[in-house]
């Protein structure tokens, strides 16, 4: 068997960032404060500057960010919140968590984001958000989102935990609605070393509440003003992020050059179906994924060769156990339940040769 292909490289991440990271977590170890140290409010600064201003909360993860945001417009039992059931679970989750109903609307063939046009049909008068996912790296239609929700009174939450990097009409995801949330999980487009997550608001008193609610809901130490979770990104986490920073344009840059080069060299085979890119947004290929109709021998196949595959994601939520009985459906879901058949993501990071990913074209079963 070939050497084996890494799907994301953090090793090499690493080795061309040691310098910068071993300092910036020695100086974590050297101050000794571990939770809410000096690092956690640069990062949120500097976060804050590179997507355009929005106030930055950072969290334990970006779970945690969506919670927190659900929580702070005071979503809860009785409520709606309109999403895509083609998502990682914690995107449906957070919303059972408060004790509201997710509403699936089904989403787009080609992108795998929610389907916009389909939006305003679901909306009812228990209707208080909409949770689009920046999937795979990609905004959905947000300013048609943002314009319905004007309508009816609503806000956005963008999920974008995959898409931190990507823009929007030259604007950056996680600043192109009320709410942006974003996760810094080891293998996103900007990753920790552990698990934690952002949130984005340029809403003041939102931001206030978010704040709030992170720290068990204290205005001020042990003065509970609402109820809270322990969601706190410590100290050495910020410290990574910050390391991370120095070249995250870089790497963005790759990502877009990589994710580009796939699609030219996919071009035009007829057993693949490439995913598509909004000519006014870009992608981050936090996946590169396509789709294939055997999909089980496209594994089988570059398996052989020692190349990864990953499937993002295999069953939509509305047919999960622990979804389908909480959620309602709104229309039909068959593109959902179509691309979850089809979807195969391929290796997919800044680090990515030319050689290996030539590699990894040529080891497809065309």
């Amino acid at each position: 068997m070939a050497s084996a292909v890494d799907f994301i490289d953090l090793k090499s991440q690493y080795a061309a960032l040691k310098p910068a990271v071993d300092a910036r977590i020695q100086a974590v170890l050297d101050h000794g404060q571990y939770i809410m140290g000096p690092e956690v409010g640069e990062m949120e600064a500097k976060l804050s500057a590179y997507v355009g201003g929005a106030e930055c909360i950072s969290v334990s993860s970006g779970t945690e960010a969506l919670l927190i945001a659900l929580m702070a417009l005071g979503i809860g039992p009785g409520d709606e919140v309109i999403t895509s059931p083609f998502t990682f679970a914690a995107t449906a989750e957070v919303i059972a968590l408060v004790g509201a109903t997710p509403v699936f609307v089904d989403i787009e063939p080609d992108t795998c984001n929610i389907n916009v046009s389909l939006v305003e049909a679901a909306i009812t008068s228990r209707t208080r958000a909409i949770m689009p996912v920046s999937l795979y790296g990609q905004t959905a239609d947000m300013q048609e989102l943002n314009d319905i929700t004007d309508r009816h009174g609503l806000a956005v939450i963008e999920d974008a935990a995959q898409s931190f990097g990507a823009t929007y009409r030259d604007a950056k995801s996680c600043n192109v609605s009320r709410i942006g949330c974003t996760s810094f999980f080891p293998s996103k487009p900007l990753g920790c070393y552990g698990d934690g997550g952002a949130i984005f608001t340029s809403d003041p008193e939102l931001a206030t509440v978010m704040r709030q609610i992170r720290v068990h809901g204290q205005g001020k130490r042990y003065h509970h003003v609402r109820v809270g979770v322990g969601g706190r990104m410590d100290t050495i986490q910020a410290a990574v992020i910050l390391a991370k920073l120095e070249q995250f344009e870089w790497e963005v840059e790759r990502r877009l050059a990589i994710g580009q080069r796939y699609l030219d060299r996919l071009a035009g085979i007829n057993s693949i179906q490439l995913p598509v890119v909004r000519p006014d947004r870009s992608c981050v290929w936090a996946q590169f994924t396509i789709q294939v109709a055997d999909r089980d021998a496209v594994v089988a196949a570059l398996k052989e060769q020692g190349i990864p595959t990953a499937i993002h994601y295999p069953i939509p939520l509305h047919l999960q156990p622990a979804y389908g009985p909480i959620s309602r459906i709104s229309g039909t879901l068959s593109n959902a339940e179509a691309v979850s058949e089809r979807v195969l993501s391929l290796p997919m990071h800044p680090y990515l040769s030319e050689e290996t990913q030539d590699r990894i074209i040529a080891a497809l079963p065309l």
